[in-house]
C-alpha cells in the first residue's frame, strides 16, 4: 500500500488452514544472481500485483510482466548493464492515468498537479524503474514497450547535474516512489570510497512528460533548479538510498536519509552534511519544498544511515510513522511536525581521538519504544559452537574498545554492536491496524573497526578505482585515513555474540511492548568449512528483506540463511507453516486475491540467501487447493 504497512486485507487463509498452502505456481525469470556474499548481484525484489498482472524486475534489471494466477509470462524488457558491482532491484512503481488522482486533505497542503493525457495515448498505465546504472525507465504496463513521451524516448539520466558519477560510485537500487503525478527518485552513493563522490540530490519528475518538477540538493536546500551548465549539484552529500514513502493525506515524501560519502571520518563535514545525516526527511511532493527533518545520529560516523522507508500509521488519534534502524532504534514521530510521539532522550557519549573530528557529546536513544538487537554486550554473553569457540570469542571480546552502542571509530580496534548492517535494513516493517500491531525483524551482527593512517600521496587520489562492498578495507580517499572493518566473528565463522542472531518481534502499538519475539531461520543451510550443517537448529540467524502481515491472523517471512517461506501466528509468535524453496530468500512476501479464481496468493521471490552459494532465479505463487 501507498503507506508502506505490508498488510493483506482479505483473511482467506487463517492460522487454522495455513498448513494447507501448497505452491500453485513457479515462475523461471532467467537472472540467477552471481557472486554471493553482498558484492554481486543479489535478488532482493518485492513483487508488484495490480489487477490480473505481476511484475516483477530481477537484479539486473529485467522487467517481467507475468499472468497473477497462471504464473505464465506477459512480455519482458531488458535493461543491460555492464556493471557487476552492488547489482540488485527492489522494486517497482506503477501509474495509471485513468484512476483519479487524490488530492490531499490537510489543510494547507500543496495540491497534486493534474495530469495531462489524452485517452487514446500509448501508456495508460505505466510502469517505473530506476536501473543499477542510474536511468530512470518508463515502461507501457500493456506491452512493456518504452513511454515515448517520457524524457528521451522514455528514459531520464539520472547522473545529469551530478559531475563524475560514473557506476558504481552513483548507482540506484530501490524503486521509485510514485507520489501523485510526481516520480521522486533518491541514488545510492558508494560508501567510504572518496572524500569526493556523487552527490545525494532528491529529484521529483513530472509522471507523464519525465521533466524534472524539483530537486532537493542537500548541500544546497533552497534550490530546487537543475545545476547551471559546468556546475553540478554539491558533491558528497547525505543520499536517500532505500525506498520512500508517500502520504496522500498531506502530499508529503518522507525520505529515509543516509550520510556523506565518507561515513567514517567526518572532520569536513559541512552545517548541511550535520544537519541531514542520518534522518527522516519530508518534502512536499509537488515542490520539493522541506517541510520538516528529524536526525536519528548526530555526527554519524557508524554508517548508521535510515535504512527504510516509514510505515504510516495512527498513533493514538495522531498521524504518525514509524521506522527502525540500524542502530536497533524504533521512533514513532508525527507526520505533520515531525515531532517524536513517544520518549526519546539524548544519551551521553564517548568521544575517540581522531584529530579534528566533531564528536558529538549526546546521542538520541528511542527509549518510548522496545530496542531491538541493541543490547550492551558483556563477556558473559560471548558465545560459540563448542568451548574452544566461545573462549576465543571472549579473548577477542576484551581486546576491543567497546563502550556500548555508539562506540567510536579510532586507530585501535573497537567493537561496534549492532553494526552498520544493522538492527534493521532496508525490508521495513508490517503492521496490521486491526491488532495495532508493528512487526520487526532485525540481524545482530557486531563489527570491528580499525582506522589505520594513510599515506598523503595515497589519500589525495580519488578513489574512482576501487568500491567498498560492505567489508573488508575500505579506502577512505582523501582523507588522513584508511579503514579495515568486518563482522564480529568466532574463528568458526559464527557471530560471537549469545543468539538469537536474527529474530522477528511484535511490538503492542498500544503500550509500546513486545508481545513476542521470535528467532528467525536455523543453520541448516549454513555452510560451515565447505559443508552445510544440515542441523534445523532454531537459533535465528541475521535476515534481509522484509515481513507480510495479515488480516487472517498470520506473518509471513522468507529472508532468513535457510530456504524457507515461514507463517507465524500474529498473536502468539509460534510458528505454523512452513514451505522448503530450492534456494534461499532476501525478498519480501506480497499478497493478493486473483480477479480470476478468487484464490488468496502468497508470492515470494527466491534467488539465494545472504552469504549463501545457493543461487537461483525463482518467483513462487502459495495458495489454499482450489475449491
Amino acid at each position: 500500500t501507498g503507506g508502506q504497512s505490508r498488510f493483506a486485507a482479505p483473511p482467506q487463509t487463517p492460522p487454522d488452514h495455513v498448513g494447507e498452502l501448497e505452491a500453485a505456481w513457479t515462475f523461471r525469470t532467467g537472472d540467477t544472481p552471481v557472486s554471493p556474499g553482498g558484492g554481486g548481484a543479489e535478488d532482493q525484489g518485492t513483487p508488484l500485483q495490480v489487477g490480473d498482472d505481476l511484475f516483477f524486475c530481477s537484479p539486473n534489471n529485467t522487467v517481467i510482466s507475468i499472468d497473477a494466477t497462471s504464473g505464465t509470462e506477459n512480455w519482458r524488457h531488458d535493461f543491460p548493464t555492464e556493471t557487476r558491482t552492488w547489482v540488485r532491484c527492489r522494486g517497482l512503481a506503477y501509474f495509471d492515468a485513468a484512476v483519479p488522482l487524490p488530492q490531499p486533505t490537510l489543510p494547507g497542503a500543496t495540491p497534486v498537479s493534474p495530469v495531462d493525457l489524452s485517452d487514446d495515448a500509448a501508456c495508460q498505465r505505466r510502469i517505473f524503474m530506476d536501473t543499477i546504472d542510474a536511468v530512470l525507465v518508463a515502461l507501457d504496463a500493456e506491452t512493456g514497450a518504452l513511454c515515448e513521451d517520457f524524457g528521451n524516448g522514455g528514459t531520464v539520466d539520472l547522473k545529469e547535474g551530478l559531475g563524475a558519477a560514473q557506476s558504481p560510485l552513483y548507482s540506484l537500487t530501490s524503486p521509485p516512489t510514485l507520489a501523485g503525478s510526481t516520480v521522486v527518485v533518491g541514488g545510492r552513493v558508494a560508501d567510504n570510497v572518496a572524500l569526493d563522490m556523487p552527490g545525494g540530490v532528491m529529484r521529483g519528475f513530472d509522471v507523464i512528460t519525465g521533466e524534472m518538477k524539483w530537486a532537493f540538493d542537500p548541500g544546497n536546500p533552497g534550490d530546487r533548479d537543475a545545476p547551471a551548465e559546468g556546475t553540478a549539484y554539491t558533491r558528497s552529500t547525505p543520499n536517500v538510498w532505500a525506498p520512500m514513502t508517500y502520504d496522500a493525506a498531506s502530499n508529503t515524501v518522507f525520505m529515509p536519509v543516509g550520510n556523506a560519502a565518507i561515513d567514517l571520518w567526518g572532520v569536513e563535514r559541512t552545517p548541511e552534511d550535520e544537519k541531514y545525516g542520518a534522518s527522516i526527511l519530508a518534502l512536499d511532493a509537488t515542490t520539493g519544498d522541506e517541510k520538516w527533518v528529524y536526525q536519528t545520529v548526530h555526527h554519524d560516523l557508524w554508517d548508521f544511515d535510515v535504512p527504510m522507508q516509514p510505515t504510516l500509521i495512527d498513533f493514538k488519534g495522531t498521524p504518525a510513522l514509524v521506522f527502525g534502524t540500524k542502530a536497533g532504534q524504533i521512533f514513532v514521530l508525527d507526520r505533520v511536525t515531525g515531532e517524536p510521539l513517544t520518549e526519546v532522550e539524548e544519551v551521553p557519549v564517548k568521544p575517540a581521538t581522531i584529530p579534528g573530528e566533531k564528536y558529538s557529546p549526546t546521542q538520541p536513544k528511542s527509549v518510548g519504544m522496545p530496542q531491538i538487537g541493541a543490547q550492551h554486550l558483556t563477556e558473559a554473553d560471548m558465545w560459540g559452537a563448542t568451548p574452544f569457540d566461545q573462549l576465543m570469542c571472549r579473548v577477542i571480546f576484551k581486546g576491543y574498545r567497546y563502550e556500548g552502542l555508539f562506540t567510536a571509530p579510532d586507530t585501535d580496534y573497537s567493537l561496534s554492536f549492532p553494526g552498520s548492517l544493522g538492527g534493521m535494513n532496508w525490508g521495513g516493517l508490517s503492521y496490521d491496524p486491526t491488532a495495532n500491531t508493528v512487526f520487526v525483524n532485525d540481524m545482530r551482527l557486531g563489527l570491528w573497526v580499525h582506522m589505520m593512517e594513510q599515506d598523503p600521496e595515497a589519500a589525495a587520489s580519488n578513489g574512482s578505482e576501487a568500491v567498498n562492498t560492505v567489508m573488508g578495507g575500505v579506502p577512505l580517499k582523501g582523507t588522513p585515513y584508511s579503514v579495515n572493518k568486518n563482522r564480529f566473528l568466532s574463528p568458526l565463522g559464527i557471530p560471537c555474540q549469545e543468539p538469537p542472531f536474527g529474530t522477528l518481534t511484535a511490538i503492542d502499538m498500544d503500550t509500546q511492548k513486545v508481545a513476542w519475539e521470535a528467532p528467525l531461520g536455523t543453520v541448516q543451510d549454513t555452510v560451515l568449512f565447505g559443508m552445510k550443517m544440515h542441523l534445523p537448529m532454531p537459533v535465528g540467524m541475521p535476515t534481509i528483506g522484509g515481513s507480510l502481515s495479515t488480516q487472517g491472523g498470520l506473518v509471513f517471512f522468507a529472508a532468513t540463511q535457510d530456504y524457507y517461506l515461514r507463517a507465524f501466528d500474529s498473536a502468539t509468535g509460534k510458528e505454523v507453516w512452513k514451505a522448503r524453496m530450492p534456494v534461499g530468500s532476501q525478498g519480501t512476501p506480497i499478497s493478493y486475491v486473483s480477479q480470476k479464481d478468487g484464490r488468496q496468493y502468497i508470492v515470494i521471490s527466491a534467488g539465494g540467501a545472504r552469504q549463501s552459494a545457493d543461487r537461483g532465479d525463482y518467483l513462487i505463487a502459495y495458495a489454499l487447493p482450489q475449491g
